[in-house]
């Protein structure tokens, strides 16, 4: 079993603190896009997955995005819900 803990240095996970300390409002959340360099990395995790070739890091990492998104994914289903109830 591989615990996903997430790195610092990793991409995804500083871009999501910038997002969250830059201050956002429900518009930002709904609309939030990871950048193509974390897309692209994301995308290579999932290939080399499929091809059983992820080290104990990889797969951690991957693990992590997948629960980040997950988060993510709840969080932009409230900011779609404020923003509904706002009209």
């Amino acid at each position: 079993m591989v615990v996903a803990t997430m790195k610092a240095s990793e991409p995804v996970y500083m871009e999501l603190v910038d997002f969250v300390a830059s201050g956002t409002t429900s518009e930002d959340v709904a609309n939030f896009r990871p950048s193509a360099e974390v897309q692209t990395r994301v995308t290579e995790l999932m290939e080399r997955e499929r091809e059983s070739q992820l080290t104990e890091d990889e797969a951690a990492e991957l693990n992590a995005f997948v629960e980040l998104e997950h988060i993510l994914g709840l969080a932009k289903a409230k900011a779609r819900l404020i923003l509904a109830t706002r009209t």
